[in-house]
């Protein structure tokens, strides 16, 4: 049987996770709702705008291999907090970006960035967690997924008149860097033989 964790780090440790896989998500879908706005700024084709968006993908596939063996010895919270610090690079270039090119790489180093942001907590709960709260917490993990896209469509357009889809992507690098910090304080370091409590 699995050490038992004190419900507030349990807790604790579920929503500094979700809160990665919320970002994560939110750019996975952010860019069907700023699309008029880089359309209109960068001169966009129909193609381009696809591949921006399929820029993500390849880079959050391009880690799912290694990531396991990187989770596994060197713990969710090491990996999420590294690949994490990458995202926020990749946010940065892209609130910065001046022609097409730029957009893309940006959207590549952000799939990789986001990579572990779900992975890392399930291996996380794998290991910390009862079975059946396991259960439970994958999927209020996927719930929040959802949430995070939903939350790239309206959210979004009610602040791009304001700040702009540049200063939507350099705060959502301060939430990231937030969650980056809040990872490093509250989830514990990896040791799969000893639970630190």
């Amino acid at each position: 049987s699995k050490s038992t964790l004190k419900r507030s780090k349990a807790i604790s440790i579920f929503l500094v996770f979700a809160l990665g896989y919320f970002i994560s998500t939110l750019l996975r879908a952010i860019t069907a709702t700023i699309s008029p706005e880089l359309v209109n700024e960068f001169d966009l084709s129909a193609g381009e705008l696809g591949l921006l968006g399929g820029g993500y993908f390849l880079g959050f596939a391009s880690v799912q291999i290694p990531l396991g063996y990187l989770l596994d010895s060197k713990g969710p919270r090491k990996i999420v907090s590294y690949f994490l610090s990458l995202a926020i690079i990749g946010i940065i270039l892209f609130a910065s970006a001046q022609n097409f090119l730029t957009l893309l790489i940006s959207r590549i180093i952000i799939g990789v960035g986001v990579g572990a942001c779900l992975m890392g907590p399930l291996t996380a709960y794998r290991v910390w967690y009862q079975d059946e709260t396991q259960q439970r917490s994958n999927s209020w993990m996927l719930m929040v997924g959802a949430v995070g896209m939903l939350s790239s469509s309206l959210p979004v357009q009610y602040l791009l008149p304001t700040i702009g889809w540049r200063g939507v992507f350099i705060n959502l690098s301060i939430v990231t860097a937030i969650c980056v910090i809040l990872i490093i304080i509250f989830i514990p370091k990896w040791n799969i033989n000893k639970l630190d409590k």
